[in-house]
């Protein structure tokens, strides 16, 4: 099977980038190459490949490099995202998924799992809120005001209140981290005042998530974010069908709603055209990967149904 071109940029780029950069002096030459270095990262993404052993094999190499030249850009906002992205999906899509899959038989080893995604999120987190404020102490101040991420910072906002979220959602025993959970609602809030639609819906997605979860949530306000998610969409995306089943029609004890929304994800078939391109900024060309991911899911709680109503 020949290797997709992404991850042969990818793996030429870590065999000779690391040494480079070890290597180098500081001089103007050195800021240049690695300036283009981190160019190329931010624009590479794995979402084009579907095959979710072999992506999930890649992806800690290219999250390893970027994190190296992101160390020595760390005012390159486009690499923050990228990096704040790659390390939050493959905490969920990995780490955190083979948690709720074996939690039944190894609840020590789901734990331990739970443990390192939660590290993995604040890895993440931190990435993003240092390219949004500086530092990621400076972040809760800045929300404590009047603060909006620019319109270029949406993405970092996104990611940055992702990861922060599903970290919560994972160390629901430690009070100290689900006490956070107001200032992640409020990041995500203000991303929206800037951008509500970014993502083709990505960001109404979270925000119903964050509705539907929270105490004290409006499942009628939670249900509309993910149907106008939905909507955004255009039946390109598994991921808000997913999200509302398991957000609104689980908790409600809608067995045919869970079902149908389910059927709906599995459905999702992205255009030929979004083979290519970047998945984590919410285009088009990242539908591939995250829809996989994401109709695995679907199929998992589908196989559950039983024992979830």
């Amino acid at each position: 099977m020949r290797t997709p071109r992404s991850f042969q940029r990818s793996g030429r780029l870590l065999l000779f980038a690391l040494p480079l950069l070890i290597s180098l002096g500081a001089c103007s030459p050195r800021q240049l190459i690695i300036g283009s270095l981190a160019d190329e990262l931010a624009a590479q993404g794995a979402g084009a490949e579907s095959d979710l052993e072999l992506a999930r094999d890649a992806a800690p190499y290219h999250l390893k490099l970027s994190e190296a030249v992101l160390a020595r850009q760390p005012q390159h906002a486009a690499l923050a995202q990228a990096v704040a992205a790659g390390f939050t999906q493959y905490a969920w899509a990995f780490v955190a998924f083979d948690a709720e899959q074996i939690e039944e038989r190894d609840a020590a080893a789901a734990e331990r799992l739970r443990r390192r995604a939660a590290a993995l999120y604040l890895r993440a987190w931190r990435h993003a809120a240092t390219a949004l404020a500086g530092a990621p102490e400076a972040l809760p101040a800045l929300l404590a005001g009047d603060w909006q991420p620019a319109p270029a910072q949406v993405g970092l906002a996104y990611w940055a209140a992702a990861a922060w979220g599903a970290r919560i959602a994972v160390s629901k025993d430690e009070p100290e981290t689900v006490a956070d959970l107001p200032l992640a609602i409020r990041l995500a809030e203000r991303a929206a005042q800037v951008e509500p639609d970014w993502g083709r819906g990505a960001l109404h997605g979270l925000l119903a998530s964050f509705e539907a979860g929270r105490p004290g949530g409006d499942v009628r306000r939670a249900a509309a974010g993910f149907e106008r998610a939905i909507a955004l969409a255009q039946g390109q995306l598994a991921a808000p069908y997913v999200a509302k089943a398991e957000a609104i029609a689980l908790p409600a004890g809608d067995r045919a709603g869970f079902e149908a929304l389910l059927q709906q994800a599995l459905a999702v078939r992205e255009p030929a055209s979004s083979a290519g391109g970047k998945g984590s900024e919410g285009s088009e060309g990242g539908d591939a990967l995250a829809n996989e991911i994401m109709r695995r899911r679907a199929r998992w709680l589908l196989g559950r149904a039983d024992d979830l109503f």
